[in-house]
């Protein structure tokens, strides 16, 4: 042993003990800053199964925690109206939402807050809601009556509001038929198709992709804005949502956004807009006073 060796500088002794307790903790830089906030709390959509919900958001996720330096954790529901109970208790702090949860959550909860609108795969942050039927059967909707409808959510825009809303338009409503819950618009899809409904009511978009099975559209909405992230200001501070919609908008999917993007989850990788309250005027406009129904309804019950 060589009891004369040169011990090292003080300060690199703790340099590397500090280095070392790094690497066995498995930190740096940005996740030591994370650790020192709490978590920002996501609620993705509650109509898909949690690993397709996972698969869909992850690297979105993963995205914004690198540029907020922040960890973000999923927050699932079964529906929609869980999703709002959640936010407006402060449970959840980052929605992605359709329109119609939007101005539900707004009427009731002024904390909520439209940061960006994600575009859809036509380029505009904008879309549209159909009734579907089968090609081969003979439904007119002036007057329907007596007929089976395939809905998705109480809180869906493409459900009971946009169903019962063309169909006042032909002097008809849901009411004078009988309706039932789905959840999905590929369930919708499928059930029109297999003949277990007359008609259903879904984003038009999806309902193309089923359009070789047979299906044609009998009605559609006008534009609606495109589903959105909603911050809960009452627990995000305006410095991180503002951060999160800089984060959002500057990523473009057809210049260095692309490679990123293209992992991200069909219906939000096509880039987003800016978002604000009065984007939301037609949803509104078509809601009026309308109570939705939350249970299925039958013909004679």
């Amino acid at each position: 042993m060589d009891s004369h060796r040169p011990s090292a500088p003080l300060h690199l002794m703790l340099w590397w003990a500090m280095l070392g307790l790094l690497l066995l903790l498995g930190a740096s830089p940005l996740s030591a800053k994370a650790a020192k906030e709490s978590p920002i709390r996501f609620a993705p959509l509650p109509m898909e199964n949690r690993e397709a919900l996972v698969l869909k958001f992850r690297p979105m996720i993963e995205y914004l925690e690198e540029q907020l330096g922040r960890t973000i954790i999923f927050d699932f529901s079964e529906n929609y109206a869980k999703i709002l109970e959640k936010f407006q208790s402060g449970t959840i702090d980052l929605a992605y939402l359709g329109p119609l949860p939007y101005v539900e959550l707004r009427a009731e909860y002024a904390q909520a807050e439209p940061l960006i609108h994600f575009k859809e795969a036509s380029g505009q942050p904008k879309y549209t809601c159909s009734i579907i039927a089968l090609a081969d059967q003979p439904i007119n909707l002036t007057n329907l009556q007596d007929h089976r409808i395939a809905l998705t959510q109480p809180l869906s825009t493409c459900g009971y509001l946009s169903v019962n809303g063309l169909l006042s338009n032909h002097n008809s409503n849901c009411e004078k038929n009988s309706y039932h819950y789905l959840g999905k618009h590929d369930e919708v899809a499928l059930a029109v198709i297999r003949g277990k409904f007359d008609i259903g009511g879904i984003k038009t978009a999806i309902g193309k992709r089923y359009a070789h099975m047979g299906l044609r559209f009998l009605a559609e909405t006008p534009p609606f804005p495109g589903f959105a992230l909603i911050g809960n200001k009452a627990t995000l501070s305006p410095e991180t949502m503002q951060a999160i919609q800089q984060a959002m908008i500057t990523l473009d999917p057809t210049q260095k956004g692309e490679k990123e993007m293209a992992r991200w989850g069909r219906s939000i990788r096509y880039g987003a807009v800016r978002a604000a309250d009065n984007d939301y005027k037609t949803v509104r406009a078509y809601k009026g006073n309308l109570e939705i129904p939350t249970a299925n309804k039958d013909l004679n019950p």
